[in-house]
């Protein structure tokens, strides 16, 4: 791993720059330490030069010569150079940074990632479905891009605690009540009924269509959902009921459907307990405390509390204005008639995030998900003493009720079978962790959600927490289209008036991609195409190649595009083996895979035997003529932890998916140009090999941090 050395190479030279022109290492700005465009310039260079030019008023190039000549020895590079245009360009020791990397087996960098301290805890929020209808393609989208942010940060060395919002309490459920209600004129008891069988959250996704529609067809029904909602909030009646229900039984639909991506999560927060807990009551006594909101005596916005704001980019969906105050310098936190505005449950849950509040939720284990992984769940009702509850069973008192929601005998929750093997004896812990309380926090949603998460800094900066509201920080992306080939793949009619290169989706229409359905077409697919190369294989193996391969296509697409770019998600071009795609970079691996297993069955080599055997051998192939693509392989895999610090840096993962797309490419051209197995000369050979382990841990790292696994066959 390269960032140990980037390190020591910055130590050294703040100690040079101190020595030579008496600057203190904590007035110097911030050392680059870049990969030269060409490698014969250097394998690492610096422009430090540059930086100081003004400041010492000097022209860079002699910066440069005279930063070079006092440099002295640093471990691992063999020679620096005083490019002409004032460029420190750094020459490795080969053969030195060879041994090391191919004999290493940690991967977590000296330096923390994205200013934080090493134990300073990370929260990162993403998913958060409502929890009415099966997932979509867009909250792939959304999840792909929030569980490879986690598995980064945790690659860096930040404790990383994942969070998923469930808002159970939301206009998106209160509609499926509705639904249930007057079109299905179902009782608490039916939908429980309804709700064990299979594909509900497909149900509901039709349902919730039909609703709209009904909506549409007259605006007075719109009283209905007003008063679901309260309802729903009220808790202990009969649509408070169903809406546990539908929200309990959809989450573990969304559950099952995102562990089928390789995505979990280490707390589902509920926004039922928000507000039975009253954590926005306490909120306000913190706002109010602080001066950060005022009750407006007169104008429009008389009889509201409202909070002055720094600037909220994006549309306000409430557009309050009045009063003479433009609307991006005020927000209604709390209306005249004592109701809270829907921006007062996020500032509640962020600042519990940040251990503002002085209160905390209850917790529940739920079954612990495909990875292992323990998932905990918040309840605003206590455990019985001694126990946990059941997921999605009334504890043994009767007195809670499903996960984020309370039922009056717990009747609604009783009614939805509990998952398999979840019992206080399944082998649970036994106590939570520590939730909550992070140093920073990344709230990964849609860029149309940009004005709300302005407005949950804003009110942490006017409370007083600078640092809080500053590492609050909104992971914005666009949303996801269809390509014409692919949305007819899948079954969908193209207006052909419509002219756009991409087909448009909306789940309250019913014109969205169901998650399960587009990793069902792309595992299909898969499959196809597993089949076509390896007749051998059983239909158990084939299938999970196929799922395996299924994965790091939709993932790696979801990523390999910048935050604020349209997808138009393609399954041809998702799957292709060749082109810029996650089936590509597996086949690398795969082929990697192979040259090792036939070198350790004809010469009894392994990656143990390997390191060994380079403690003596010269290091003369990485220097030979043909030995630049072995060097520049095994330097070019070293930038695993490099990009990985850029990515979270800049929070564009994107940069992480064109790296390992990069990294995999330049093996392929290594494997053409320089074999393994035919080479005759041992040292040579064994060289290559190292290159072809090291490059193969690498690329397997890249794939498990953007949730993908390498296949045994492709």
């Amino acid at each position: 791993m390269i960032l140990p050395l980037h390190a020591a190479i910055r130590n050294r030279l703040r100690a040079v720059l101190d020595e030579l022109y008496g600057l203190e290492p904590a007035t110097l700005p911030e050392i680059a330490v870049q990969s030269p465009p060409n490698r014969a310039l250097g394998d690492l260079g610096t422009p430090l030069a540059f930086e100081l030019a003004r400041r010492l008023r000097k022209a860079p190039r002699s910066i440069a010569a005279e930063t070079v000549a006092a440099l002295g020895p640093v471990d691992g590079i063999a020679r620096a150079e005083a490019a002409p245009n004032g460029y420190v360009n750094l020459f490795l020791d080969r053969e030195a940074f060879a041994r090391r990397v191919v004999h290493a087996s940690g991967a977590a960098p000296p330096e923390p990632a994205a200013g934080s301290a090493p134990d300073a805890k990370v929260i990162v929020e993403h998913t958060a479905i409502n929890p009415n209808k099966a997932a979509h393609i867009g909250h792939l989208r959304n999840s792909a891009l929030g569980d490879t942010l986690a598995r980064t940060l945790r690659f860096l060395g930040a404790p990383v605690e994942v969070q998923n919002y469930i808002d159970d309490t939301g206009v998106q459920v209160a509609d499926v009540v509705v639904g249930f209600q007057q079109l299905e004129h179902a009782s608490v008891a039916d939908v429980a009924a309804r709700a064990a069988e299979p594909a509900f959250d497909y149900y509901c996704w039709d349902l919730y269509a039909r609703v709209a529609e009904w909506y549409d067809a007259d605006d007075d029904r719109l009283t209905m959902r007003t008063r679901a909602l309260h309802e729903i909030e009220g808790a202990g009646n009969p649509t408070a009921e169903i809406g546990a229900i539908v929200a309990e039984r959809i989450v573990r639909c969304h559950l099952a459907t995102m562990s089928r991506l390789n995505v979990d999560y280490d707390l589902l927060c509920w926004e039922g307990d928000i507000l039975r807990l009253e954590f926005w009551t306490r909120a306000f006594e913190v706002l109010k405390q602080a001066g950060a909101v005022h009750l407006q005596a007169s104008g429009p916005q008389a009889g509201c509390w409202v909070m002055p704001l720094t600037d909220a980019g994006g549309a306000d969906p409430e557009a309050d204005g009045g009063d003479g105050v433009p609307e991006a310098r005020a927000k209604i936190i709390v209306r005249s008639n004592g109701t809270v505005t829907y921006v007062g449950k996020d500032i509640a849950y962020q600042f519990w995030k940040f251990g503002v509040l002085d209160r905390d939720f209850h917790y529940r284990p739920r079954d612990a998900q495909g990875s292992g992984r323990p998932l905990w769940s918040t309840t605003s009702t206590p455990p019985a003493a001694g126990a946990a509850a059941s997921d999605g069973a009334a504890a043994s008192d009767g007195a809670a009720a499903s996960d984020g929601a309370a039922a009056s005998d717990g009747a609604a929750a009783s009614a939805i079978p509990a998952a398999s093997g979840a019992s206080a004896e399944s082998g649970r812990p036994a106590s939570p962790p520590p939730f909550g309380r992070a140093a920073a926090v990344y709230n990964v949603i849609d860029t149309r959600q940009s004005y709300l998460q302005q407005l949950l800094k804003d009110a942490l900066a006017a409370i007083d927490r600078p640092g809080a509201a500053e590492r609050s920080v909104h992971v914005s992306y666009e949303m996801v289209a269809l390509s014409h080939a692919t949305a007819r793949m899948l079954g969908y009619e193209i207006d052909p008036g419509d002219q756009r290169p991409f087909v448009e989706v909306s789940g309250r229409k019913g014109l969205g991609v169901k998650a399960d359905d587009l990793m069902d077409r792309v595992t299909a697919a898969a499959r196809k195409e597993v089949a076509a190369r390896h007749d051998d294989l059983d239909d158990a193996e084939a299938d999970r190649i196929a799922a395996i391969i299924a994965v790091a296509a939709v993932r790696y697409f979801m990523i390999k595009f910048s935050r604020g770019k349209l997808i138009v998600f393609d399954i041809e071009e998702a799957l292709s083996f060749e082109g810029e795609s996650g089936p590509y970079l597996q086949y690398a691996a795969v082929r990697a895979t192979n040259i090792l297993r036939k070198l350790h069955a004809r010469d009894g080599i392994d990656e143990a035997a390997l390191a060994a055997a380079l403690d003596t051998l010269p290091g003369t192939p990485l220097d030979d003529p043909d030995g630049g693509e072995l060097w520049g392989l095994m330097l070019e895999a070293s930038r695993l932890d490099e990009v990985a610090d850029q990515a979270v840096r800049a929070l564009e993962l994107s940069v992480f998916a064109k790296y390992a797309f990069g990294l995999a490419r330049a093996f392929h051209t290594f494997y053409h140009r320089c074999p393994v197995l035919a080479e005759e000369r041992r040292e040579v050979r064994l060289w290559r090999a190292a290159g072809v382990h090291y490059f193969l841990r690498q690329l397997t790292r890249a794939l498990d941090l953007m949730g993908c696994e390498v296949p045994p066959r492709m």
